[in-house]
């Protein structure tokens, strides 16, 4: 079996009580919201990471304001390439931010196609990973220890 470690960082971002969200096109065409992030690329600090993706994903520029925690999964994905299976881990660095500059826009040619900001009430009902929720947990209780339970 392959092993695959991805570090990926993304931002919460909320104002006026909304949440910046990115669109992806999602597993099978359907469209799923996500926190603006993702991988770091090799030598890339996750600090810049997070800065770089949310601009790419939205077109705003942040200032980072902390560090709310972080998650971690590991799952197995059926073998497609070369017919082997995956171990794949994902380490996620979650930061809060504060939007400094930019304007709201869609990422072209990207992994998202469309930037929002989400009423937080509505959240529940929107087709979301669930990072979203995770990252809005961590955002809420801001535990000490960096970590919440990611299914509730």
């Amino acid at each position: 079996m392959r092993r695959k470690l991805r570090v990926a960082a993304y931002a919460v971002c909320v104002r006026d009580g909304q949440l910046l969200l990115a669109r992806s096109p999602g597993p099978g065409g359907l469209p799923e919201w996500v926190l603006p992030g993702g991988g770091m690329e090799h030598g890339e600090d996750p600090y810049d990471t997070v800065r770089r993706e949310v601009e790419e994903e939205t077109g705003y520029r942040i200032e980072v304001t902390g560090l709310l925690g972080v998650n971690s999964t590991r799952r197995t994905f059926p073998g497609r390439r070369l017919g082997r299976a995956v171990d794949h881990h994902g380490v996620r660095l979650v930061y809060e931010g504060r939007i400094t500059g930019g304007a709201l826009r869609h990422e072209i040619g990207g992994s998202t196609n469309l930037a929002a900001w989400q009423p937080l009430d509505a959240v529940p009902g929107l087709v979301r990973v669930r990072m979203v929720d995770i990252g809005l947990r961590l955002w809420r209780k801001r535990p000490v220890v960096g970590r919440v339970d990611p299914e509730g």
